[in-house]
């Protein structure tokens, strides 16, 4: 049964940072593409980054620069270090197991999540005060 539970999000001020951290089970942690998500309230959810199954990494514009995406493959542990963070970057925050190997903003990844695919967390709320 493959279990995926996240931790580490709290309430931060801007500029501030924060390490999620997402603890798999069930399934060879290392063989999977494995990504971050976010949805903010009223918002659709969105891919943050990924981490493909060959280690390719991607990011969302966005947070280009500031979050850095990694594994510990002996851990079975998905991490997000969020730096310099900013309002906009509030939202509950998902990790995900299966996704497709491409950009973790492309169509592709969007129609993956949409149709319901993948192994999802339970999300971890972050919320940044100005």
């Amino acid at each position: 049964q493959v279990q995926l539970v996240e931790s580490g999000g709290d309430s931060v001020q801007a500029g501030g940072s924060l390490r999620l951290s997402c603890a798999a089970s069930g399934y060879d942690f290392s063989n999977y593409c494995m990504g971050w998500f976010r949805q903010a309230p009223g918002k659709e959810r969105e891919g943050v980054a990924g981490i493909d199954s060959h280690g390719t990494i991607t990011y969302a514009e966005s947070v280009k620069g500031r979050f850095t995406i990694s594994k510990d493959n002996a851990k079975n542990t998905l991490y997000l270090q969020m730096n310099s963070l900013k309002p906009e970057d509030t939202a509950m925050y998902y990790c995900a197991a299966g996704c497709p190997n491409t950009h973790i903003t492309s169509a592709t990844i969007r129609r993956w999540y949409q149709r319901g695919n993948g192994y999802w967390g339970q999300g971890t709320q972050v919320a940044v005060s100005s």
